[in-house]
């Protein structure tokens, strides 16, 4: 089925700022709640697709790329790229946490996800583990060709010994005395609705419905210990010096077998030598002796991945830019490359020798040494305005 536009769903303007957006979900959360809701599939989907609105619309580098291309600027994204979609009830209950609570009275979200493994009819909360954040860099030949990095990761890896249960073996277990196993609590409460009940997380087991009596000797009972992981990460073309990738699921481990957290991978760029990024562009300087510009020449310019040649017509004038189309960087999830502009400058000597000084005395007179500009030829102003467009 064709998704309908976010806006539309969550039923604001495209020119709502993001209070106005943030309100919107939230008065949809609490129509299609499931806990208002039970048993309505309807409801749960339009819940499911009011999160999804939220999570490209409150963010603002996916709202920009969906204000420009739709949904297609958000495809194959999903499952630890630049942008998420297809939310599940255990996404939206993690995510957005601090709106469900606020809504209904701290219920959901902060630091647990709800699952239904281990039998029970309704969703049992699991603890998450935190995300990590790293640093990658690249080289500007990396992120024109796009890469595979395998990173070593140091984070909290789950126990051997224990299997992430944090006790000493399978009978090292008995069932909470305050939520009975369910791993949660239900109370009443006064909303918007008149009285309501709410869910949370039970406060003795932390929603596991169990408590340890004997502890892993290995990680005193919380499933996690110190460790590392080598974690494979697949960069697509184009990415720049800022972005964020992550990485589902490659975070610290989770206490006693909950969810793991997210790997957070950070681009930075490493500088290069010759050429300089603008964007999809890139900007390399040549200096050209006074006879190299006089005379014309042929110029051999770095490009990513090699060099290319060039060649200078005579009486090329300062200032002067030339374009290599295509010999820039891939558009991020674009079709077409950026341009490689090389900038002409003449290198002015600083200090002359004596037969050099009389050498130029020749020319300090000469007709075609005279400056006249034609009208045909732009202004040094005009050529940088030129440039940069």
């Amino acid at each position: 089925m064709e998704k309908r536009d976010y806006y539309e769903v969550l039923g604001v303007d495209k020119t709502a700022d993001a209070d106005t957006i943030k309100k919107a979900y939230r008065k949809k959360a609490i129509q299609f709640h499931p806990d208002k809701n039970p048993g309505d599939k309807e409801a749960e989907e339009k819940f499911k697709e009011a999160a999804e609105a939220y999570e490209v619309l409150s963010n603002p580098d996916k709202k920009a790329r969906y204000d420009q291309y739709g949904h297609a600027g958000l495809s194959g994204a999903a499952g630890g790229g630049f942008s998420g979609g297809g939310m599940s009830m255990d996404d939206i209950f993690s995510n957005f946490g601090d709106i469900f609570g606020d809504l209904f009275g701290g219920g959901f979200g902060g630091g647990f996800r709800y699952s239904t493994r281990g039998g029970g009819s309704g969703r049992r909360p699991m603890s998450q583990g935190s995300n990590l954040r790293i640093k990658v860099t690249l080289t500007l030949k990396e992120i024109a060709e796009g890469v595979t990095k395998k990173i070593k990761v140091p984070k909290y890896v789950t126990c051997s010994h224990c299997g992430g249960t944090g006790a000493k073996d399978a009978q090292s277990f008995s069932t909470c005395s305050t939520c009975h196993g369910t791993g949660q609590v239900h109370r009443m409460q006064n909303s918007i609705f008149g009285q309501m009940q709410t869910v949370s997380a039970c406060p003795h087991c932390g929603g596991e419905g169990k408590t340890i009596t004997s502890k892993c000797t290995h990680c005193m009972g919380e499933g996690i210990v110190k460790g590392e992981e080598v974690v494979t990460i697949e960069i697509p073309k184009g990415v720049a010096e800022g972005m964020q990738m992550s990485v589902s699921g490659k975070g610290n481990a989770a206490p006693r077998g909950g969810y793991p957290g997210d790997l957070l991978v950070l681009i930075h760029e490493a500088e290069h030598p010759d050429l300089v990024r603008d964007g999809a562009n890139l900007l390399y300087e040549k200096y050209l002796t006074i006879p190299e510009a006089a005379l014309g020449t042929t110029i051999e310019v770095p490009t990513i991945d090699g060099k290319a040649r060039v060649k200078i017509e005579p009486g090329t004038q300062p200032g002067k830019v030339l374009r290599l189309r295509g010999k820039g960087l891939p558009v991020f999830r674009g079709y077409q490359n950026g341009d490689l502009l090389v900038s002409i400058n003449v290198w002015i000597p600083k200090k002359l020798t004596d037969e050099e000084k009389k050498a130029m005395d020749l020319f300090k007179n000469s007709k075609n040494f005279t400056p006249n500009p034609s009208k045909e030829e732009t202004t040094f102003w005009q050529r940088m305005r030129e440039a940069f467009q």
